[in-house]
């Protein structure tokens, strides 16, 4: 092991032990080098002459760049483009992404959190926490209703074990008590990572306050029993929230509950700002010591460095710039306030009788998304007849849920939308009893 990283693994230990038994593997080798990256940033601080470290080409003292691509960006100084970007991200980004959590999550007030480290979107910044705190046959717990790339990242990248409970209960409600049995069964294996997404892919649900209170008092309590826990909050489409939902991310209730529990903050720019193609994302650490936080940043920034050394620097500029803007709020607001005009609308669509016959819907209150329940056809089957017949395109989960993104549909055009979703389920039934006819 390297004597940095045999370092990093001692000042966890003697903080906090329980983080140090939550790393995987590879996540106590992590460490980032003082290589060419520490030496470089040394000379931009020192080398008033010359410096002759890193490895882009300049003139004129600015960095070189073609006219035929600065046409296009030629508002923006070349120095904020076209050097690479620090590993974590620029400082000034980090900076006002920091500050941005804390006003939009009261519940971080007085808590001990590190500087969020941009990442690669946060496909990304979930990818890095995996190898940070995954082994092969680590339990990976989260809901079943859940994104599908998390197989990909967790289980087929790191081998872990994906165990889901149910998201909802018998009641429609969030299955808090599913979540904390679920978590219970696992203390034999001594840790777990607990993947929760709000407002959740593909439902489109986030917790109320009752709901986030239960959530909270559950993990505690399986801290208590003596599980080591990571929370992972996948919060990309942290801000759209429509109705009696929480309005702030649970990493901010779950930083710094209990030395057992290691709250991790995934979100970005992505989807919150609308700017789907930046891939500005963020990874953020709570813990109540600083020793710990500085330890686990040096372990991502090695991730960083071995794998994408940098995010891109345009858009982290692009990105600064607008949250610099004294408009940013104000635009944010009003996109917010289209879908949730699109959400609304849809409840209304779906209060109609006669699409009672034919499914159910799951809860939503947020995001980009919501879920049909189909009641007598199959999914797949319908999703490829309204592509066929109709040129609508739904997303199929399993044999009965259907998810519509009412964020990419105008409100006006919504009634339409489910007019033939309605219709293609028709056109199967009748295809179905003609079929069955014919059998007699």
């Amino acid at each position: 092991m390297n004597d940095i990283a045999r370092q990093l693994n001692e000042s966890i230990q003697a903080e906090n032990p329980h983080v140090l038994e939550l790393l995987s593997e590879l996540g106590k080798e992590l460490y980032f080098p003082k290589g060419i990256l520490t030496q470089s940033a040394e000379a931009a601080k020192k080398a008033f002459r010359f410096n002759a470290t890193i490895g882009i080409a300049t003139e004129q003292g600015s960095p070189m760049y073609l006219p035929v691509i600065h046409e296009t960006l030629a508002s923006y100084d070349p120095k904020d483009i076209y050097p690479y970007a620090p590993p974590a991200g620029k400082s000034e980004l980090r900076k006002i992404w920091r500050e941005k959590m804390l006003a939009e999550n009261p519940s971080l007030a007085g808590k001990t959190f590190g500087n969020p480290i941009v990442t690669n979107a946060l496909t990304h910044g979930l990818s890095v926490a995996a190898d940070m705190f995954m082994n092969p046959g680590d339990p990976l717990i989260c809901p079943d209703k859940l994104w599908g790339n998390y197989n990909l990242i967790f289980g087929l990248r790191r081998k872990a074990k994906l165990v889901t409970f149910p998201f909802y209960n018998a009641n429609g409600t969030l299955n808090v008590a599913g979540m904390r049995e679920t978590l219970l069964a696992q203390k034999d294996h001594g840790k777990a990572v607990l993947l929760l997404n709000f407002p959740n892919n593909p439902t489109g649900y986030t917790p109320d306050e009752a709901e986030a209170n239960a959530i909270v008092t559950a993990i505690q309590e399986v801290a208590e029993s003596g599980l080591n826990l990571v929370v992972l909050s996948d919060d990309a489409y942290f801000g759209l929230f429509y109705e009696d939902s929480i309005q702030e991310s649970l990493f901010a209730r779950l930083a710094n509950i209990h030395p057992r529990v290691l709250a991790v903050k995934l979100d970005g720019a992505t989807k919150e700002d609308f700017v789907w193609g930046f891939r500005v994302g963020f990874i953020t650490f709570a813990a109540e010591s600083q020793i710990v936080l500085a330890a686990l940043e040096s372990k991502a920034l090695g991730i960083m460095r071995g794998t994408i050394s940098s995010g891109p620097h345009p858009s982290q500029t692009f990105v600064l710039h607008a949250l610099q803007s004294p408009e940013f709020k104000t635009q944010r607001q009003a996109k917010c306030a289209t879908i949730k005009r699109r959400a609304n609308k849809v409840k209304q669509l779906l209060a109609k009788t006669k699409y009672h016959t034919v499914w159910d819907y799951y809860p939503f209150n947020s995001g980009y998304f919501m879920c049909l329940k189909l009641k007598r056809v199959n999914a797949e089957q319908l999703r490829l007849h309204l592509l066929v017949q109709y040129g609508v395109g739904v997303i199929a989960l399993g044999n009965t849920d259907i998810r519509v993104a009412f964020s990419c549909v105008e409100e006006h055009e919504l009634d339409e939308l489910f007019e033939l979703i309605y219709r293609g389920i028709q056109d199967l039934e009748h295809a179905q009893n003609l079929e069955q006819a014919q059998e007699l």
